[in-house]
Order: C-alpha cells, then sequence, then structure tokens
C-alpha cells in the first residue's frame, strides 16, 4: 500500500481548473486504486509520496519537515501563463514569479499536463529527468453526452431559446479570451452564447471593470451564469452545439476534456501548445475574424459538425479515466520506489 499525501488549497476558490483538476485526481484514487493507494489530504504525518497540488507558502515549509516521502509537484501553470490573468503590482508580480519557481524546484519530480512545458521548465533550470507528463481527464460519469431530444429539454428548463448554441467556460479574464467571446455573440445576435464562469480572484482579475461592465449588462444573446456547481456543468455542455475557447495561453484545459466527454464539438485558437495534446481533436482559428468564419459555416453545415463531434468522441476514448488511472498507478508506484 502506497501512502500518499496531497497538499492542496486548490478548492478553496470556486471555478479555476486547477481545482477540478485536483478534485478528478482525488475522486480517481479514491474510486479506482484505494486497494493499492493510502490517501491522506492535508495531513502532515509521515508518507511515501507528498503530492502539491498547489503553492502555497504553509506547504513550501513543509517541504524542510521529515517524513514528507518523495515530494511531488503538479505544474498548472508558469509564470507566463498568469499573465491576463492577474492585475498585481510589478514588485509583488515578480516576487511571486520567483517564489512559484523556487517551489518548483523544491519538487523531487515534477508532473506536467501537456509535454510543450517541459523545455519551459529546462530553461528555468529544472531537469528534463525531474518532469513526467500525465494528461487531464475527466470523470465519464459526470461529463456524459445527451441525445437532441434533452438537449431541447435542458434549454427550455435553464429558460434558453432553441436555437444554435455557442458555451464557453473559465474564469471570466483577458487571457481566456473573454472579449473576443463577446465581440462573436455581438456578430450572431441569431445564435445563443453561453459563458460559464467568473472572477473567482475578484478585482485583481486582469480587465476586471470593463469585463464587469458587460457581464452586468450583456447583449441580449449572451449569457453569465457565473460560476456553476460542477455538478452542474454537464447541463450546459449538453445545451450547446458547439464549445468554444478563445484563450491566449494554457496548459491543458479542463473545460475542454468536459466538451470533449460530453462529445460536444470544439472550436480553439490555434495555440501551438495545444497541438502536442489534441491536434486533430477541434477545429482551430487564428483570430476572432476566422473563428466568426468557421461558427458560421459549422452552423449551416450539419456533416462539418458532426464530424467534428466524432473527433471529440475520439479525445473523449483517448483520455478516459481507465487508461489514467493505469498511468497514475505506474507513476505513484516508481516513485515510492525511488523514495
Amino acid at each position: 500500500m502506497i501512502k500518499i499525501t496531497m497538499f492542496s488549497a486548490a478548492d478553496s476558490v470556486k471555478g479555476q481548473g486547477v481545482g477540478s483538476v485536483y478534485l478528478e485526481l482525488v475522486r480517481l484514487l479514491k474510486t479506482r486504486e484505494s486497494d493499492q493507494i493510502a490517501l491522506k489530504i492535508n495531513k502532515y504525518g509521515r508518507s511515501d509520496i507528498s503530492h502539491y497540488h498547489t503553492v502555497n507558502f504553509p506547504f513550501y515549509l513543509s517541504t524542510f519537515m521529515p517524513g514528507r516521502g518523495r515530494k511531488v509537484g503538479f505544474v498548472h501553470f508558469l509564470p507566463e501563463t498568469l499573465e491576463g490573468s492577474l492585475k498585481l503590482p510589478k514588485i509583488a508580480k515578480a516576487v511571486f514569479y520567483r517564489y512559484v519557481i523556487a517551489f518548483y524546484k523544491r519538487m523531487d519530480q515534477l508532473v506536467v499536463v501537456n509535454p510543450s512545458f517541459i523545455p519551459k521548465l529546462e530553461a528555468y533550470g529544472i531537469s528534463r529527468d525531474k518532469v513526467t507528463y500525465i494528461p487531464n481527464f475527466v470523470s465519464a460519469e459526470m461529463f456524459h453526452p445527451a441525445d437532441e431530444e434533452s438537449k431541447r429539454a435542458l434549454r427550455k428548463q435553464y429558460q434558453y431559446p432553441d436555437k444554435f448554441t455557442i458555451l464557453g467556460s473559465g474564469q471570466v479574464q483577458v487571457r481566456k479570451g473573454v472579449f473576443d467571446f463577446i465581440e462573436l455573440a455581438k456578430r450572431h445576435p441569431e445564435m445563443q452564447f453561453i459563458w460559464t464562469g467568473g472572477f473567482s480572484f475578484g478585482r485583481i482579475t486582469d480587465g476586471y471593470e470593463k469585463l464587469k461592465q458587460v457581464v452586468d449588462n450583456p447583449p441580449a444573446n449572451l449569457s453569465f451564469p457565473g460560476i456553476i456547481d460542477r455538478d452542474k456543468l454537464v447541463a450546459y455542455y449538453n445545451m450547446a452545439d458547439l464549445f468554444l475557447l478563445p484563450s491566449y495561453n494554457e496548459l491543458f484545459p479542463m473545460s475542454v476534456l468536459e466538451a470533449f466527454s460530453t462529445h460536444t464539438p470544439v472550436l480553439l485558437r490555434d495555440l501551438d501548445l495545444y497541438h502536442a495534446i489534441i491536434k486533430g481533436d477541434y477545429a482551430a482559428a487564428k483570430d476572432v475574424d476566422e473563428m466568426d468564419r468557421i461558427i458560421s459555416d459549422l452552423s449551416s453545415d450539419p456533416k462539418a459538425l458532426l464530424s467534428l463531434q466524432e473527433k471529440a468522441k475520439q479525445a473523449a476514448d483517448y483520455y478516459s479515466e481507465e487508461r489514467l488511472a493505469k498511468i497514475w498507478l505506474q507513476f505513484y508506484t516508481e516513485q515510492a520506489r525511488r523514495g
């Protein structure tokens, strides 16, 4: 039995992907690997492995305590991926960025959800040998597809019109491309746009004032229902004909996997970092004008939309929890052996 302690404050702030990743992994280990893994949360007793999900300072101090076993860090972000997310004073930003890298360097092993971040960690002086790539996943039991009749029933239940519906999800911030999502809603009044998520970090969110104005007074065809409890998000994916995430920077967004798991076609900004993990599984657009064109094409071409849906299904199979459970067990077994 491998003794693992998870250290995380990710679920203390609602509506952020880090929390979703953490909760999914805990659930996976408790339901699929409970006969081989003894799991504790935020306890300072002895462990074979201490797995750090967030970079809270008390967790950093705990890395100097005896009994921590093999220290594993989850790289949910790098300094450059926070640009466009939080608005911090220059000095505070510089100190925090240095601290994040110092935290990562305290780990015996790091886990990244996107292989494109391995060379970036190397640039910070972290050896490639200390980094393992393990992709994200979501629960197929929680995020499951619905048929067309159910889609219409959900739209009626949530009081949305029965028209071509586009869903975006994530924190409402500049980095997520929310301004482009708003612009597309304005260009397509004949469609329904929905963005689930909110200002998880309040006023320090980058672009807060301008975004708040639109959230409070959106166009008639654009809805901001706010932060939705994870167990209710599936309804929004199943109401959608298309999932659109116009982010400028990501690691491996849980929202995309949630869309795949509900067999919802996906349109993304064409970022290089997606190429290593989900290339071919989504429609790609370089800017808001190309997103506009693709949306128009897909809404008028059922065959093209169905083809994109098939790609989502294939991606969901590849990133299944059954496959990832085996990968995580193998990883933890190796770490315990090395500890």
